[in-house]
């Protein structure tokens, strides 16, 4: 992937926003739009910024679970199944 060909100036947007739309829906590339010749957007297709923010999401959780080791804020397996046990039989 060649990310200078997905680099385009606003008014392409403008003159041609349909077929950019298609093209990235298609593609599943981003194209960054340029204003003055500096990027100021990202045009994505939903299902790659829905996958992008699950992925990111998924990493935020890997990185807290991360400091909890680090920090000594951890529970044995069995700890944890017996709060649940106690909390679901309380209901």
């Amino acid at each position: 992937m060649n990310i200078l060909s997905d680099i385009k100036p606003v008014s392409t947007l403008k003159a041609r926003a349909v077929d950019k739309l298609k093209q990235v829906n298609e593609t599943q590339r981003p194209i960054i739009i340029t204003q003055n010749g500096e990027p100021k957007a990202v045009l994505q297709d939903p299902e790659s910024f829905e996958n992008m923010r699950n992925a990111i999401g998924l990493l935020k959780l890997l990185s807290m679970a991360e400091h909890d080791v680090h920090n000594g804020e951890i529970k044995q397996q069995q700890e944890v199944f017996a709060g649940l046990e106690r909390r679901f039989d309380a209901e």
